[in-house]
């Protein structure tokens, strides 16, 4: 449905143009249990009137534009109604509807607004304000509200303060006796209700109807419409005026049956006798089938029998055989022991609700082939799982029931974290199975948040994505808001970009691809200018910077993809791409990409970033359309967006040649699905599974079901030089009660439930990738190097293979061309092993020479040969001073016995 968003000029202009009496007026308002709402029209005249041309419209939460609208057909009688029920509604309500629209989505704090061909005819609520209405007693919140007769002409000012006191009957909540009628001018009154007969007083202990007859042992009851008397133990009280207004019973021990198949609780549904846990309770009234639920209603009375009596829990565990297995004990207090883990915490804050299960649950087609085997993993999942939920019927509950003492911006409660034990009363409601706790659950914070990843030791340089959650900044100045997306106005705003932020510092990526930011170009006012210019100002020991396409809005959707990046650590080279061909002119968002090279490594690579089509169905047809293999709506579209952006950064968009390329973004395909495996078919494969060696890392829950549409796929070259790839969990395990937006929030939970901390930023958790960089070195800095001048000493006589010691020498390049050998030369009795050490290789003899010297050349597996160097081993005499004395007198006898013979021959 399209939004028409009004201002408040043309609200006082239409107001102004609109009857004094209009013939259509809002009659009566219905905000009752659960989803059942209705809204009343009444036609005022005494003739026929044509419907053509109105229009009743919803503002939600203070918003200037249209939730929901409907616009009226067809005629409606003089003095008579028509009536427009939520459809989610319970069965006694749909019966007085004539029309099922979602227009009556409200909840107390919003505005409706009936128009005629565009001018406002009647209203209820104040425009672009959120506030529960209510005075004197009289509220919008879990009442039926009623138009004073009096009151015959529509309130045609939805700008002025609106207290529904002052035009406006109060009745209880669920009241749809009048309904369908209205007595203002000419209408009907409601036919008066008679007063009741009086009652017999309840006997204790007289007969009765057990409560395993009233369950049977099928999915409904064989006794519905039967008026009973039963009698039990109260196993849980929730009869307060914001609760279910009633209490479970469980049966007297001397009750229960030998069925499996027949539970041995109920509901009752009825406050007006307050009773509490323990008491032995006689009940008289209806059975009923609620919303396929099991209950006593219409009740007329409840009598106490005693007190101070046990209702003993009944042990139950997960994961089930069937999923109808639980129904054996609808209304039974039952008790989970055994270790439970959250799966689900989205309506925790608004309706305090947690999903719990044996473990996480993952999408099957994240960890399964699409088709059967993902389904099959989908059909298990059902059966671990069971939700948890508060009892209570008030949305936003200030403060949540769980955590205990209530959820924060600091006491979270994660998926992946664990409880031990769960005990309360077991009810079916909204389609689904469900425990109201008795005892308040323990969880326990199994998965903690934890800091931003350190860069690996062995990176140099890291790549990120971020779904930035439609950050829109308004005109750029601090106006324009709301915007079609994101922030409702400048508040909402700051909270959110100070989050963002907060994120984005602590990654420290030198690139990051950014998904769902404002498509609106590059101009100093632009969303990402905004976004750089705030990371700028937080982190003061970077300069980020933005890839500028040079276009003022890349294809044709509200939101874009787009790049930044550390300009103190990478620099662009190349060309900025971006391309808008098929099959990128329509759903899947235009392709960008830009090459960079490292200011430390001069490692050039190249960063892309993708968002392809969302599995939201829409107009899906054909292969387009859901076909039930698990992978949703525009699957094909998506595979073809695949496969055309692997040829298009085959084409090398950037100019540069390098096949170092890597490609992050929200993809909307979990890790088995068609388009991912697309991109390992074209060679660019899942970096974090390649990683991991598995698929059961996470970047996104939907519906309590954990799995990864943002993905980084790369090139087998830049792969290889991954050396670590992870999610950082700051978002898809917090409760969405902790993001920035201040809907479904009390004025004190707006604070307590937020921080500017990164914690629930965005719904999609960044994809971390580390690279280390391969540095190519030149001829020179591979060769080896050989220190110079290096002396040993080895004692004359050693044996040979003695290791004189090592040389000193480096290797530059050792992981790629390590030193294989050295080449010696000038002496035999020395040489020298592949490792460096010097080796006794020949007689070592101090007399013969007491200094060795070699040449020595390194060479590598390369090729490279070092400097040629001298080395020289001193030679250790080990002689005795007596041996050396006696060898010198020798030596010189010889050399002086010439000189004595000339001495005589001269005498002669």
């Amino acid at each position: 449905m399209f939004k028409t968003k009004i201002t408040p000029l043309a609200l006082v202009i239409a107001s102004l143009s609109a009857p004094a009496s209009a013939d259509l007026i809002i009659s009566e308002y219905i905000e009752g249990s659960s989803n059942n709402k209705a809204i009343e029209l009444y036609n005022n005249a005494d003739t026929e009137l044509s419907l053509e041309g109105y229009t009743l419209s919803l503002y939600s939460n203070g918003k200037s534009e249209v939730g929901n609208s409907v616009d009226l057909t067809g005629t409606l009688a003089a003095n008579s109604t028509i009536v427009i029920v939520n459809p989610s509604s319970s069965d006694d309500l749909k019966a007085k509807a004539d029309l099922e629209n979602s227009v009556t989505g409200f909840n107390g704090d919003d505005t409706l607004i009936l128009t005629k061909n565009g001018n406002i005819v009647d209203s209820f609520g104040q425009y672009e304000v959120q506030a529960t209405w209510e005075g004197n007693g009289v509220s919008a919140k879990n009442q039926t509200l009623r138009r004073k007769d009096a009151i015959t002409s529509g309130r045609t000012d939805a700008t002025t303060t609106f207290d529904p006191s002052v035009e406006w009957d109060s009745f209880e909540i669920d009241a749809f006796d009048g309904l369908g009628s209205h007595a203002g001018n000419g209408g009907t009154t409601p036919e008066p209700i008679p007063e009741p007969e009086p009652l017999e007083p309840l006997v204790c202990g007289a007969e009765k109807t057990l409560i395993n007859a009233i369950q049977g042992d099928g999915s409904a009851s064989p006794l519905v419409g039967t008026l009973v008397e039963l009698e039990g133990v109260v196993s849980a009280d929730f009869q307060g005026d914001e609760q279910l207004k009633g209490f479970f019973v469980n049966s007297l021990a001397a009750d229960i049956d030998a069925d499996p198949l027949t539970s041995e609780g109920v509901f009752v549904y009825f406050a007006d006798t307050d009773v509490n846990v323990g008491d032995h309770v006689r009940v008289q009234g209806t059975v009923e089938e609620y919303f396929d639920a099991t209950q006593i209603g219409s009740v007329s009375q409840v009598a106490v029998c005693g007190t101070g009596l046990a209702a003993a829990a009944t042990k139950i565990t997960l994961p089930l055989a069937n999923t109808t297995d639980l129904e054996a004990f609808e209304g039974m207090l039952v008790t989970l022991e055994q270790p439970l883990v959250v799966t689900n915490n989205f309506g925790l804050g608004r309706y305090g609700e947690v999903e719990l299960a044996t473990e996480r649950l993952y999408q099957g087609t994240q960890v399964a082939l699409p088709g059967d085997a993902a389904n099959a993993v989908e059909t298990e999942n059902l059966l671990k799982k069971i939700l948890i939920d508060d009892g209570s019927t008030v949305q936003n509950l200030d403060p949540t029931a769980y955590p205990t003492p209530g959820l924060s911006a600091e006491n979270t409660l994660r998926t992946g974290d664990t409880v031990n034990t769960v005990t309360g009363a077991l009810a079916y409601s909204f389609g689904l199975y469900r425990i109201h706790p008795t005892l308040a659950p323990s969880f326990i914070a199994t998965n903690a948040r934890e800091d931003a990843p350190e860069l690996n030791a062995e990176a140099d340089l890291r790549v990120a994505s971020f779904n930035v959650l439609n950050y829109f900044n308004g005109d750029g100045q601090g106006g324009g808001f709301p915007t079609s997306r994101g922030a409702d106005t400048e508040a909402e705003f700051i909270r959110q970009e100070a989050k963002i932020v907060s994120a984005i510092s602590a990654i420290e990526a030198d690139v990051v691809g950014l998904m769902e930011i404002e498509n609106d170009g590059f101009g100093e006012f632009s969303a990402i200018a905004s976004l750089v210019d705030a990371l700028n100002d937080a982190d003061s020991a970077n300069n980020y910077a933005f890839v500028d396409f040079n276009v003022d809005q890349i294809g044709t959707d509200a939101i874009t993809t787009a790049l930044i990046y550390r300009a103190n650590k990478v620099e662009e080279v190349g060309t900025a791409a971006i391309t808008t061909e098929a099959p990128f002119d329509f759903s899947n968002r235009a392709p960008i990409a830009q090459s960079f090279k490292s200011i430390e490594t001069d490692e050039v690579f190249t960063v892309a970033v993708s968002h392809l089509k969302s599995k939201s169905c829409g107009s899906a047809s054909g292969n387009n359309a859901d076909l039930g293999d698990g992978q949703g709506c525009w699957n094909e579209i998506r595979t073809q967006g695949a496969n055309a952006f692997a040829d298009w950064l085959d084409s090398k968009p950037t100019g540069v040649d390098d096949e170092d390329t890597i490609l992050v973004g929200d993809m909307n395909a979990y890790a088995m699905e068609d388009p991912i495996r697309a991109f390992a078919d074209k060679g660019y494969k899942n970096v974090v599974a390649e990683i991991d060696g598995d698929t059961l890392g996470y970047s996104y829950s939907f519906s309590g079901r954990a799995g990864s549409l943002d993905h980084a796929v790369a090139t087998q070259s830049l792969l290889s030089k991954v050396v670590a790839a992870t999610d950082w969990h700051i978002n898809a395990d917090e409760p969405i009660s902790l993001d920035y937006n201040v809907e479904f929030k009390s004025e004190g939970q707006q604070s307590s439930l937020y921080s500017e901390s990164a914690y629930r930023a965005s719904d999609h958790d960044p994809v971390i990738i580390d690279i280390k960089s391969e540095i190519t070195l030149t001829s020179e800095e591979q060769t080896p190097v050989i220190a110079a001048d290096q002396v040993f000493a080895i004692d004359e006589n050693s044996a040979i293979g003695t290791i004189i010691g090592t040389l000193d020498f480096s290797d530059p390049n050792a992981d790629e061309s390590p030193v294989v050998k050295f080449i010696t030369s000038d002496n035999d009795s020395v040489s020298i092993n592949n490792e460096g050490q010097l080796i006794v290789a020949g007689e070592i003899d101090y007399e013969f020479e007491n200094r060795i010297t070699l040449t020595v050349q390194a060479q590598d597996s390369a090729g490279n040969l070092s400097n040629i160097e001298k080395v020289a081993v001193k030679v250790n005499n080990l002689r005795s001073d007596d041996d050396n004395d006696a060898g010198s007198l020798l030596w010189l006898s010889l050399l002086l016995a010439p000189l004595s013979i000339v001495r005589r021959f001269k005498k002669k």
